[in-house]
C-alpha cells in the first residue's frame, strides 16, 4: 500500500476511513439485528460475528482472523496483527468498505452488505490479501506468506501478497482465482471464478497482467504475461488472452480476439457480460 507522505496526510487518511467505516458499521449492525429478528437461532452467530464487536475494524479484523486461523498462528494473534495493521494503514479498511459497497451494487443475488462480508469467500480473500500485501512490502514476508498459504487452503483463491490490488473489487464466487506477483488490478474491475493472471513461463521480473480501471474479466479466463487488459476492457468467459487489449473493446476465444465494444464504458462496474457483437466475429 502506499504510505502516507506526512503526518496530515495520514491523518486525513485515518478520518475519511473511520468515517466511511462508522456508516458501514452502522449499516451492517442493523442488518445483524434483522438478521436476528427473522430467526433467533442466528443470535450466537450474529453476535459473535458482528454485534459484539465495538468497529467495523474489530468485526472485520475478528472475521478474517477465524477464517485464517490454525494451529500453528492462532485466532487471538492473529487479531492482535490485523488489529496493528488497520492502526498503520487505515486505508485498508476503506478499501474494504468500497469492495463491500461494490458487491452489493454489482450482485444481482444479493442486496446486503451482511451476506459479503460473513459469506463471501471473494471478499474475505481480498482483505486477507490486503493484510498479507502490508506485511510483504514492510519485510514481513515469510508471514505474508503464510496469509497467502492459509487463504489458498481455506478459500480456494491464490493471490501472490506482492500484487497490488485496487479499491472497489468484486472477486464473484472467487473459487480458482490466481493472481501472480507482478500483476496489478485497478479499481472497480470485476473478476469471476477461475481466473488466471499469470505468467508465460520461467521469467522473471515483471511478468504477469495489468488489468486498468472498470474492467471484465469473465469465468474460466486466462490472462497470461506483462500485457495490459484497458480501462473499461471486457475479457468474454473461457479466454485466453495473450496480447494487449485496448480500452473500452471486448475480446473473446482462444487466442483472444477483438468481438467489438462494451456496452458501457465500465463493465467491471455495470457487470454486462454478454458479447453479442456477431458482425465483429471471423
Amino acid at each position: 500500500m502506499v504510505q502516507p507522505r506526512n503526518m496530515e496526510d495520514a491523518e486525513y487518511s485515518a478520518d475519511r476511513a473511520g468515517s466511511t467505516a462508522d456508516l458501514m458499521w452502522e449499516k451492517l449492525c442493523s442488518e445483524a439485528r434483522a438478521a436476528v429478528e427473522n430467526d433467533s437461532r442466528l443470535t450466537r452467530a450474529m453476535n459473535l460475528a458482528i454485534l459484539y464487536h465495538r468497529s467495523f475494524a474489530e468485526a472485520l479484523g475478528h472475521r478474517i482472523a477465524e477464517k485464517l486461523a490454525n494451529s500453528d498462528i492462532g485466532q487471538e494473534e492473529l487479531i492482535s496483527l490485523i488489529g496493528d495493521i488497520f492502526g498503520n494503514d487505515p486505508d485498508i479498511l476503506l478499501s474494504a468498505k468500497l469492495d463491500l459497497q461494490a458487491i452489493r451494487d454489482r450482485d444481482p443475488s444479493n442486496a446486503e452488505i451482511l451476506t459479503p462480508f460473513l459469506y463471501f469467500k471473494g471478499f474475505l480473500a481480498l482483505q486477507g490479501h490486503r493484510i498479507g500485501h502490508w506485511l510483504w512490502n514492510h519485510d514481513k514476508v515469510h508471514m505474508a506468506r503464510h496469509i497467502q498459504s492459509r487463504i489458498s487452503e481455506v478459500l480456494g483463491i491464490d493471490i501472490h501478497p506482492a500484487a497490488r490490488m485496487g479499491k472497489g473489487i468484486m472477486l464473484d464466487h472467487g473459487s480458482g482465482l490466481v493472481i501472480g506477483e507482478t500483476a496489478v488490478v485497478e479499481d472497480e474491475v470485476s473478476i469471476l471464478q477461475d481466473v488466471t493472471l499469470g505468467g508465460t513461463g520461467k521469467e522473471i521480473g515483471d511478468r504477469h497482467p495489468k488489468i486498468r480501471r472498470g474492467a471484465l474479466i469473465g469465468a474460466g479466463a486466462k490472462i497470461l504475461g506483462n500485457i495490459e487488459v484497458g480501462i473499461g476492457a471486457k475479457v468474454g468467459a473461457g479466454s485466453v488472452v495473450v496480447s494487449e487489449v485496448a480500452a473500452h473493446t471486448s475480446v473473446a476465444g482462444v487466442p483472444a480476439r477483438i468481438v467489438g465494444k462494451p456496452n458501457s464504458d465500465l463493465p467491471g462496474i455495470s457487470m454486462e457480460q454478454t458479447i453479442n457483437e456477431p458482425e465483429y466475429m471471423i
